[in-house]
């Protein structure tokens, strides 16, 4: 059987917990027997048996290839992914990153039917040399180029956390130029050097604190979030309950006429961009100053026509 085979296999064993957490063997049995055919598309060498013996093998090749554990439950009487939150989190984006690539892998003889969006690297291919920076306190080099700067410069920083936004990966490093904490764009981030110079991460620093009320990558330094009251016309509105701007969104009005929501953010640029995307579909409520600054910015846009 391919590696290839294993990891689908892997990958229906997990997809079912998720599911149906405390699944038994016999339920897990069943899941991977129905998929056979599924399975042999991936590896045409593959045998239908699957003993307790082959799962516990399994249970034991996804904790070492995911670093998923599985455990069973004895009050339950099954098995389940045992993870936190953030965990959660990995998880099921990398299940999603799995699937898609198994799909595409899958289809290559229906790609006349595929349309995918066409993108440059995003600079992914850094994120395990800044994970592996991070977690040992080690000052990294790289050239970073300003997309308002022709040219590009040399940076030394202490490479803090990763965060990603719009489908763009940022490092959130302190740069050694002005002591400034920073986001710098992994796609703009060039000639990465892991140094053996090491730093004292801040006890002060958190990521999700500094990004709790904030929408995009611009931290808001010092600036006090606020309470934003949104209308949204009911054909945006949907897509808006399907995939919530903010963590911090709450429903006030929901009928044939608007959806009506609160957030609790900081104003920032990211925010004013996003929320002018909109156009007609929505109506700042409350704070005045921000519908006052969305209306001047549409109204400066229709003067350009």
């Amino acid at each position: 059987m391919s590696k290839r085979g294993y990891i689908s296999r892997y990958s229906l064993i997990l997809k079912k917990l998720k599911v149906k957490p405390y699944s038994t063997y016999e339920e897990l049995q069943a899941c991977i027997e129905n998929k056979f055919d599924y399975l042999q598309m991936r590896d045409d060498t593959l045998n239908i048996g699957f003993s307790k013996r082959t799962l516990q093998r399994d249970i034991k090749e996804i904790r070492n290839v995911f670093g998923i554990d599985i455990e069973y439950s004895k009050s339950n009487k099954g098995y389940f992914i045992n993870r936190d939150e953030t965990e959660n989190m990995s998880f099921q984006r990398m299940m999603e990153a799995f699937d898609i690539f198994n799909s595409l892998n899958l289809a290559q003889d229906i790609i006349p039917f595929i349309h995918l969006e066409k993108r440059r690297p995003q600079g992914t291919e850094n994120l395990y040399g800044l994970l592996h920076a991070i977690k040992n306190r080690l000052q990294i080099k790289f050239t970073y180029q300003k997309f308002w700067e022709e040219e590009s410069s040399g940076r030394l920083a202490a490479p803090y956390a990763l965060k990603e936004f719009k489908n763009r990966w940022y490092i959130m490093a302190k740069d050694s130029k002005d002591n400034n904490i920073k986001s710098f764009a992994l796609d703009r981030l060039t000639n990465l050097e892991i140094t053996t110079q090491t730093y004292q991460y801040p006890d002060n620093y958190n990521i999700e604190q500094s990004y709790r009320y904030c929408f995009g990558i611009i931290s808001p330094n010092d600036e006090e979030p606020q309470h934003i009251i949104l209308s949204f016309d009911p054909f945006q509105g949907k897509y808006i309950k399907t995939l919530p701007l903010h963590d911090t969104q709450q429903v006030l009005i929901d009928n044939d006429d608007e959806l009506q929501i609160k957030l609790k953010l900081c104003v920032t640029h990211d925010l004013i961009m996003e929320l002018l995307s909109f156009g007609a579909n929505m109506k700042v409520i409350e704070p005045q100053s921000l519908a006052d600054e969305i209306k001047q910015a549409h109204k400066k846009a229709y003067k350009q026509y």
